[in-house]
């Protein structure tokens, strides 16, 4: 196999093993396994301080023989890199390497192993020298390596980041290389001019070597700190991952694709399109049965989690809003993985999960496929040996060369195979619906106590009331997004739109200008871009576009007296009781749960008034150009987790409908497309705890068949479909 014959066939594959490798004969003898059951990739993690445990002394011959074998299989090879654990000779030789934390300690830690976390947080690779011996050691290795033709993929950065709150409890990097390195940016985004910085921050700096970010326990919300943070998620990890895919580029004889993943997406968030800009794509782990839903979820206020809940919150968040995460930050029609994938239980020190099934497996990977995947890569094929993860993982057991987990995995990849040409490309329809991001915004947030949670909390809400709804949505951020692409879109929501720039507020008058219909959440543009408030407390492009303004904006409490969001009360008198946004004249017999805070207005006329709290005006609509400006006073997302009921959900559906947009499917059965040429993928899912039955309308002229050979009953342009609770089904369309 060469990288021109893995292109034609869906990559289903799985890590062979990580550090330290069990015997070869053991490794060799699953790979067999693995061949004859479907698996056509297997991925390899090297390891710096094992492969060059002397400096200029490598030692590749265990991946060469590995490969080698994995050549006769006709398997391709996935070869990822772990450069956080570096040799023991990089610390002597570059002591000044290491990165220090906010607090102003350097970080003692030298990964010995690849637990836990894969070496992390590293060296600092803003210190010269310690970049300079990491690209030579990737150019050396990738030259040796690369003269195998199988390899087809590189990966530059196992679950990209540093974690340094999870592993040394504080924010890093405040090395006076990394200090130097954010002086630099600054001088570069303002032409090296710092009058320009003064004005734009409201300070009076001498000198861009003068600037030093926030380094108090807390942080605060001015430009010092959240453009250092920015700085660190957007520059400093972005050249990291520039310098290793371009070494690689430079020393790989035949081009392959490079790429890098993440342990999870940044929802809420714009740092992956940046990532996604330094490789030829970028992928993500998943691991669905880690967690079952935030703590501010109605299913989580009991102690005891339920199946129904566990298993639906596994599906639409685990896997579905994470490969659209991810689909959409990377450039359009590139490829998406699943990089690593569940394939046992999860198992962290002595606490074990619950063990995969067949039902889960497929459930997991039709739903991954669903949101776009291109590629499921599991972790691991056996038994995980080391004592942080013992026995975790897996999609074999310690001993064994069969479980049904497997076996349902392996069926699956088959079948995905006999219609590779549809699932092996970036193809799920533009949706009609875009939720906006914004990278400064979120770290503006970050710096505000409890905002940035708000504000995730809010975007994955909307995400879950559009899923639930069967209609589509992409994430879209300011910042990577041209004024045209905008445009493809019949309705953008802008959740939480605390701070915003007026760059950011052009770009939606004139998406709404040319004929967009733009849903505004409470309080847009109340704090700028420097953190400033704004006066009138609404952007003023926004508030002249919207013809209206701010009577009053205040907490409102939660419909129980258990608090799950809102911070304690200080004083009587701050919160305003629970209550609805009832709707008015098109939006009469509607009304929205009021969440988090309540914004009122006094609108320009009368007729623009779509939503009331009590008497006051609570949301507008408002026509401007071709199109129509929205501002609701309150955030609805939440709605779509916490405190659930059904007049919210119907309300959305009404609003998205004034905005033209329809669900793929009106039923309790959900749908999701993929589409290569004339040819179709349905993803059809039964979110409910019962077996459903419903008819679903195909498109006129096709014919269906089950993507694993289930009977379909089609009559005409209809297929009738039974579908057990929480089983997803796949129909081709041909």
């Amino acid at each position: 196999m060469n990288v021109s014959d893995f292109s034609k066939v869906f990559p289903l594959g799985t890590h062979l093993c990580r550090e330290p490798m069990p015997a070869m004969s053991e490794m060799k003898h699953d790979m067999e396994l693995l061949k004859r059951e479907g698996f056509n990739l297997i991925k390899l993690q090297e390891n710096w301080m094992l492969d060059e445990p002397s400096e200029g002394k490598y030692d590749f011959s265990r991946y060469d023989e590995l490969i080698s074998y994995a050549d006769k299989l006709g398997m391709g090879i996935y070869l990822g890199l772990t450069c956080e654990q570096a040799p023991n000779w990089l610390w002597e030789k570059h002591p000044e390497a290491r990165m220090v934390s906010r607090l102003g300690l350097p970080v003692a830690y030298q990964a010995q192993s690849t637990l836990p976390c894969d070496g992390k947080p590293g060296p600092c690779y803003d210190h010269p020298g310690a970049m300079a011996d990491q690209l030579r050691f990737i150019g050396a290795l990738v030259k040796s390596l690369g003269q195998h033709e199988n390899i087809v993929v590189w990966n530059t950065w196992q679950e990209i980041g540093y974690w340094p709150e999870m592993l040394i409890g504080d924010h890093v990097c405040y090395c006076s290389n990394t200090l130097m390195a954010y002086c630099s940016w600054l001088r570069s985004l303002y032409g090296n001019d710092i009058q320009a910085l003064n004005t734009h921050w409201n300070v009076r700096y001498v000198s861009f070597d003068d600037i030093r970010p926030e380094r108090s326990r807390r942080r605060g919300c001015v430009p010092q700190e959240y453009y250092y943070t920015y700085f660190m998620d957007n520059v400093q990890i972005a050249n990291v991952l520039t310098e290793r895919c371009n070494a690689i580029k430079a020393a790989d004889p035949f081009h392959r694709p490079v790429f890098a993943h993440k342990g999870g997406p940044a929802y809420a968030a714009g740092t992956d399109w940046t990532y996604a800009r330094t490789q030829d794509f970028l992928g993500s782990s998943f691991y669905p049965a880690w967690g079952s839903g935030h703590p501010w979820d109605d299913h989580k206020q009991s102690k005891r989690i339920q199946r129904q809940d566990a298993l639906l919150t596994e599906m639409w968040e685990g896997l579905s809003y994470r490969m659209d995460h991810t689909r959409n930050a990377n450039k359009p029609g590139a490829p998406v993985w699943a990089a690593e994938f569940q394939g046992g239980p999860v198992s962290t020190e002595f606490h074990k999960g619950r063990t995969p099934d067949a039902a889960d497996m497929r459930r997991w990977m039709l739903t991954t496929l669903g949101s776009g995947a291109t590629a499921i890569s599991f972790w691991i094929t056996r038994a995980e040996i080391m004592a942080p993860e013992t026995n975790g993982f897996a999609l074999l057991d310690s001993e064994g060369d069969s479980t049904e987990r497997f076996e349902e995995a392996a069926r699956i990849g088959k079948a995905v195979q006999k219609h590779s040409s549809l699932f092996n490309n970036n193809n799920v329809p533009k949706a009609e619906v875009g939720i906006l991001l914004d990278e400064w915004k979120f770290q503006q947030m970050g710096s505000l106590a409890c905002a940035q949670e708000d504000l995730m909390y809010d975007v994955r809400g909307w995400y879950k009331l559009l899923w639930d709804n069967s209609i589509a949505c992409d994430f879209i951020e300011a910042g990577h997004i041209l004024e045209e692409e905008m445009q493809a879109y019949k309705a953008i929501i802008v959740p939480l739109p605390l701070a915003m720039s007026d760059k950011v507020a052009h770009m939606l008058e004139a998406y709404t200008k040319q004929g967009g219909n733009l849903l505004l959440e409470a309080a847009p543009g109340r704090l700028n871009e420097s953190a400033f408030a704004v006066r009138g407390e609404i952007n003023p492009i926004l508030r002249e576009m919207l013809q209206v303004s701010q009577k009053s904006f205040q907490l409102v409490r939660e419909p129980s007296e258990t608090d799950r969001w809102s911070p304690n009360e200080r004083t009587w008198g701050e919160f305003a009781d629970a209550c609805f946004l009832v709707g008015d004249h098109a939006l009469s017999g509607y009304k929205l749960r009021a969440n988090m805070y309540l914004q009122t207005l006094t609108a320009a006329s009368e007729d623009h008034v779509l939503f009331r709290i009590g008497s006051e005006a609570g949301g507008v609509r408002v026509p401007y150009g071709k199109g129509f400006a929205w501002l609701i006073g309150t955030y609805i997302g939440p709605s779509g987790t916490a405190y659930k009921e059904e007049d919210t959900p119907r309300t959305v559906i009404k609003m998205l409908e004034m905005c033209s947009v329809q669900p793929i499917h009106s039923g309790k059965l959900l749908v999701k497309k993929r589409a290569e040429g004339t040819k179709e993928a349905w993803f059809v899912t039964n979110p409910e705890n019962m077996t459903v039955t419903e008819q679903i309308k195909l498109l006129n002229g096709k014919m269906a068949v089950d993507l694993l050979g289930e009977p379909v009953s089609q009559e005409k342009d209809f297929v009738e479909i039974t579908l057990d609770a929480l089983d997803v089904r796949v129909l081709i369309l041909e």
